[in-house]
């Protein structure tokens, strides 16, 4: 089925094993069709919002955050991975080019917000990445999905690849304010600062936790 995806995927374009320059229009022209895939899932996504907020009485969904990466990340991130500088290798292997944040107030809204974006018409889940029970090595935690929507391209359908992050406002402080740090640092941090990102996000993690029990209490 995966491969099937990627296989219908590099269709997009029509540039298969062609070297990618990101000055050349053919770049431009495939991040287009990237932006015209996450307009049409942010669109899905804030239906999604007004009806969770509807249901629950409260912001669920507090903020959509959208965003198409950058070239020179694109290039940088498959440099890194060791993938052919082709346009059928980033099509198929990054899967975050298409980018969108969901940001909620409590760590119980997470499973909510999975399971209507799983149930969603519009949009296929292919595959979920649970941050949240097992964090990555750096601390950072949250819920990542690859899912791909349909967009008409000339008349054809073809379906694009996106990611959905979805993290609560307390993983969202420490994970953009660890990013920062990182900028700042050339992704240098010392040994003793990283040591100390990881435990404040355990911390920040026991905190969530604490205020999700103490919502659930007074919401039932």
């Amino acid at each position: 089925m995966n491969n099937e995806l990627k296989e219908s995927s590099t269709e997009i374009s029509g540039l298969q094993m062609i070297p990618i320059d990101i000055k050349q229009h053919e770049f431009k022209t495939l991040m287009s069709i990237y932006e015209k895939a996450l307009d049409k899932t942010k669109d899905e996504l804030e239906e999604i919002q007004t009806s969770l907020n509807k249901v629950y009485k409260y912001n669920v969904i507090n903020n959509i955050e959208c965003r198409i990466k950058t070239p020179d990340s694109i290039i940088n991130k498959m440099k890194r991975k060791n993938y052919d500088l082709n346009y059928k290798a980033l099509i198929s292997n990054i899967n975050d080019i298409a980018g969108i944040r969901i940001v909620c107030p409590f760590k119980t809204d997470i499973p909510k917000i999975k399971e209507v974006i799983e149930k969603s018409s519009a949009i296929d889940v292919l595959e979920v990445k649970d941050y949240m029970n097992a964090p990555k090595k750096s601390g950072y935690s949250g819920l990542h999905m690859i899912g791909q929507i349909p967009v008409d391209i000339g008349g054809t359908s073809a379906n694009v690849k996106m990611e959905i992050q979805v993290r609560t406002m307390a993983m969202n402080f420490w994970a953009t304010t660890e990013h920062k740090i990182k900028y700042k640092a050339q992704n240098k941090l010392s040994k003793i600062d990283s040591k100390k990102m990881v435990f404040y996000a355990r911390l920040i993690n026991e905190i969530d936790n604490k205020i999700s029990k103490i919502n659930e209490k007074y919401s039932n």
